[in-house]
């Protein structure tokens, strides 16, 4: 019960975060600089993650991203250090040398602080031109949903509430744009699309910097105009802070992630961080991120609802090829709900029906194995709280990937799986869902799903990738309820069907001039039961053409 209480009891993970955090700080450097963050669909974290393979990079954290650029510098360093020592494939060489190229400012500073000039201003540090073709459309998550309660929490078994007859919940959010999940909350309509976007970067001196990223979408003859990222951020090191709004992920996931990911709109929210691992004398090396922010507005049954949401996570490396987590996402207060000390505090311990929260909680692991050519495993076992008892209904994410299948490290494979609860992101407090502009905040495929994900990449130099993916996904097959011809909850209807996709996606990505790449995407699925009603189908396509500069 002990161990139980500690990883699951939401508020108490949270107090046992901030106290190790505040009480490890002070053995964090003071010489910090402050530097803008790399997208998530970056080529960086595949470098890295090569540069893994090779066995130089040992010091690298996935579960907290985005990188900023200082610690993709630190890292850089690192692997640099081990080039003039060893003798690595070629390939591994170019890697560094293109990641160099990608963070120039960072990499010449980051040895030498002190040259940092006093302003600095980068008008264009990334930007990429896309045209999106579709050819179908997006599935709908909503749906009644049962939880029968009685289940228990690998590996630890406990006592459950049952509901005879199962509880109905409602599952909430969609899926955005089909086969392209991850994209920051942008959809992309039938038909053609054109958007464009980049980024404007920002210094004063080391400890002060900024990043500004509007992004043009046109599409059916209807136009925006979106912030899509825009900060500041004070400090670095061991101790940033950041404010605005930017892409998060919580995870060590490739294809998804629990508590958060870039897949809804990004949050406008206060952030704070450490970019680069904070080093202990006497304990593992650690990286922590705190996010707060507020999610949309909703009225449901006349009451309006609009919670406050705020992630954690912890981050630690006990050493060089094992790295554990622990995770938190959470909705609480607002309008609607019982804000009073009392209600407050029992949405915090999460033990009453009466409280005001709705949240996500777990741990995860990855371990690198020297011997195996550094194959890395990992999985993510997270918990979402019951509103009238303490246990919590386990979804997952477990995942192997191979950066070195071939000596030159030419190819690499990954599988990667993905289990979500039948209640998973959905809620009686907040029925909107753990969402946020109609996206899950979490994994894009949402609840009352099994999602089976495969990547093989072959790289003809830094610059020029082909990839290939397949992905199997069931929708509906736990929580099924029985339903009218409408799809809403009938006790005398039929059972729900259950929703199979099948699908796969190509990538070509190859240098054009200068900083300049192009970069080409094919997708194509095929469902059966769309939305859970027997006998629908679909079949969708996606089309992606793309200039990119750096990036």
């Amino acid at each position: 019960m002990f161990v139980q209480k500690c990883f699951y009891a939401k508020g108490r993970l949270l107090v046992c975060l901030f106290s190790l955090v505040g009480a490890l700080l002070p053995a964090t450097p003071c010489l910090a600089l402050s530097s803008t963050n790399i997208p998530l669909d970056s080529p960086v974290y595949l470098y890295i993650e090569k540069l893994s393979g090779f066995g130089l990079v040992t010091s690298d954290f996935r579960g907290i991203r985005p990188y900023s650029r200082s610690e993709a510098a630190r890292l850089l360093n690192e692997v640099e250090e081990r080039l003039q020592s060893g003798n690595y494939p070629p390939l591994a060489a170019k890697f560094a040398a293109r990641l160099r190229e990608l963070i120039p400012r960072e990499a010449s500073l980051r040895s030498e602080p002190e040259k940092t000039p006093g302003f600095d201003f980068n008008p264009i540090s990334n930007a990429r031109l896309r045209y999106v073709y579709l050819n179908g459309g997006p599935r709908d998550y909503a749906r009644p949903v049962g939880d029968p309660g009685g289940d228990w929490i690998f590996p630890l078994p406990q006592t459950r509430l049952t509901f005879n007859p199962p509880r109905i919940l409602s599952q909430p959010g969609s899926e955005g744009t089909p086969l392209m999940p991850n994209n920051d909350g942008v959809v992309y309509g039938s038909g053609s699309s054109l958007e464009a976007k980049w980024s404007s970067d920002i210094y004063f001196g080391t400890l002060l910097s900024g990043q500004v990223e509007p992004l043009f979408l046109v599409s059916k003859g209807d136009s925006q105009v979106i912030l899509n990222k825009g900060y500041l951020k004070l400090g670095g090191e061991g101790l940033e802070l950041e404010v605005g709004r930017d892409e998060n992920w919580l995870g060590l996931g490739y294809r998804g992630a629990i508590t958060l990911t870039n897949n809804a709109t990004n949050l406008t929210s206060v952030k704070l961080s450490s970019p680069e691992p904070v080093k202990t004398k006497y304990l593992w090396d650690f990286k922590y991120d705190f996010i707060f922010s507020q999610l949309d507005k909703t009225v449901t049954n006349g009451f309006e609802r609009q919670p406050f949401f705020y992630a954690v996570k912890l981050s630690m490396k006990p050493t060089p090829n094992v790295e554990f987590g622990l995770n938190l996402g959470r909705q609480q207060g607002g309008p609607g709900v019982d804000n009073s000390f009392l209600g407050t505090l029992k949405g915090i311990i999460g033990a009453t029906s009466l409280n005001n929260s709705k949240a996500n909680a777990g741990m995860e692991l990855r371990y690198r194995i020297p011997w195996l050519g550094n194959t890395e495993i990992y999985g993510e076992f997270s918990g979402t709280d019951r509103s009238d008892y303490w246990p919590m209904d386990d979804s997952y994410i477990a995942g192997v990937f191979i950066p070195r299948l071939t000596p030159s490290g030419s190819d690499d494979l990954r599988f990667e799986w993905f289990f979500g609860h039948q209640i998973l992101y959905a809620g009686t407090s907040f029925p909107e869902g753990y969402v946020y502009h109609g996206l899950p905040l979490g994994d894009s495929q949402g609840g009352a799903t099994q999602d089976f994900f495969l990547r093989y990449s072959h790289w003809f130099s830094a610059r020029n990738n082909l990839a290939l993916e397949c992905i199997y996904t069931t929708r509906g097959e736990i929580g099924r309820v029985t339903v009218d011809a409408s799809g809403q909850l009938d006790p005398t209807g039929t059972l729900q069907a259950v929703e199979r996709t099948a699908g796969m996606r190509a990538f070509l990505k190859l240098p054009l001039f200068s900083e300049w790449d192009a970069n080409l995407m094919y997708g194509w699925e095929t469902i059966k039961n769309l939305d859970l009603v027997p006998g629908a189908s679909r079949i969708n396509q996606l089309l992606i053409l793309e200039l990119s500069y750096r990036y």
